[in-house]
């Protein structure tokens, strides 16, 4: 009598652990895990460590001060500007490109486009670039004598409108913005199309049949289809909008003033020119934080939708 409960029970372990016992993949991993466990999870803590103290990043003596670093965090103006700013480029680096790259995989995949490769491969290049090279380009692109962007609004009689894009205390931050926009919507066109080719055809057929135009199909099929992809897009481009330090480094360096003042680069300036390790610590623990916050809470509710259209 005992012989089905123990054979469903082998079943079972069998369902659970096909192949090999799962202890047996943690070698493989292994090797992963301490790259992983040296270069990432050790700096951290270093990190938060060094936080803690007042040190210069020379002297062999640290002083201890607690909270100090982070208190004084909370009341500079320089870190609520700049963490503002990068709130700022959320828009420019996520929700524009988001928006943009929906669009491109919806003209891309509803129809049969000649060179479908072409443009593909086209608007995609953005995004394997290096970001300082990207930055020499557009800083080229914005200068207010030779660059082509003035010289086409001269052109065309718009000298009005002819400026000092990167070296203008109102435009500065939405031209910087503009770059990372033209980098991230590749990305997001990309993933997008991918994630097209598994919504059946068959729910876009249905709804022709009950007069659905191709709007009504984009929002009420397309986009729930595609939550999973949105969530992956969401959480890479708000973390690229967080922690983006290069392109303002090549373009402004956080000016004028402090018009284009990003965390990343007063992580910088902190760590490296004031010599004021502890303080740069403590801002980069800040962000990290917000960082993991916004991916969790981004991922939960991901996670929490199939995927399916409405």
């Amino acid at each position: 009598m005992r012989l089905p409960g123990l054979f469903i029970s082998s079943m079972r372990r069998n369902r659970a652990y096909p192949g090999e016992h799962a202890w047996k993949g943690w070698p493989y991993l292994l090797p992963a895990f301490l790259v992983y466990f040296v270069f990432t999870f050790l700096p951290i803590l270093e990190t938060i460590r060094t936080s803690l103290f007042d040190w210069d990043g020379i002297s062999p003596t640290r002083q201890f001060v607690g909270l100090q670093n982070y208190t004084r965090l909370i009341a500079d103006s320089q870190f609520l500007t700049a963490f503002f700013h990068n709130l700022v480029f959320i828009i420019f680096y996520c929700i524009i490109p988001i928006l943009v790259g929906l669009l491109l995989a919806s003209l891309l995949t509803r129809r049969k486009i000649k060179g479908f490769t072409f443009f593909r491969t086209v608007l995609f290049i953005p995004q394997v670039i290096s970001m300082v090279v990207v930055g020499v380009v557009w800083r080229w692109i914005f200068n207010p004598t030779f660059g082509p962007l003035n010289v086409l609004l001269r052109a065309i009689g718009l000298q009005i409108w002819a400026k000092a894009w990167l070296g203008d205390f109102t435009w500065a931050l939405p031209a910087v913005g503009s770059i990372g926009t033209w980098v991230q919507y590749g990305f997001c066109m990309i993933l997008f199309l991918a994630g097209m080719q598994r919504i059946s055809e068959e729910y876009y057929e249905a709804s022709s049949l009950d007069g659905a135009n191709a709007f009504q199909q984009f929002i009420h099929i397309t986009i729930p289809g595609l939550r999973p992809e949105i969530g992956v897009a969401l959480i890479t481009t708000i973390i690229a909008a967080l922690r983006v330090f290069d392109l303002v480094f090549t373009t402004t360096r956080g000016g004028p003033g402090d018009s284009t003042l990003v965390t990343g680069f007063l992580i910088y300036r902190s760590a490296f020119l004031q010599k004021d390790m502890g303080y740069a610590s403590a801002i980069a623990t800040i962000l990290t934080v917000v960082i993991l916050a916004i991916s969790l809470l981004i991922r939960r509710f991901s996670s929490d939708s199939k995927g399916e259209p409405a």
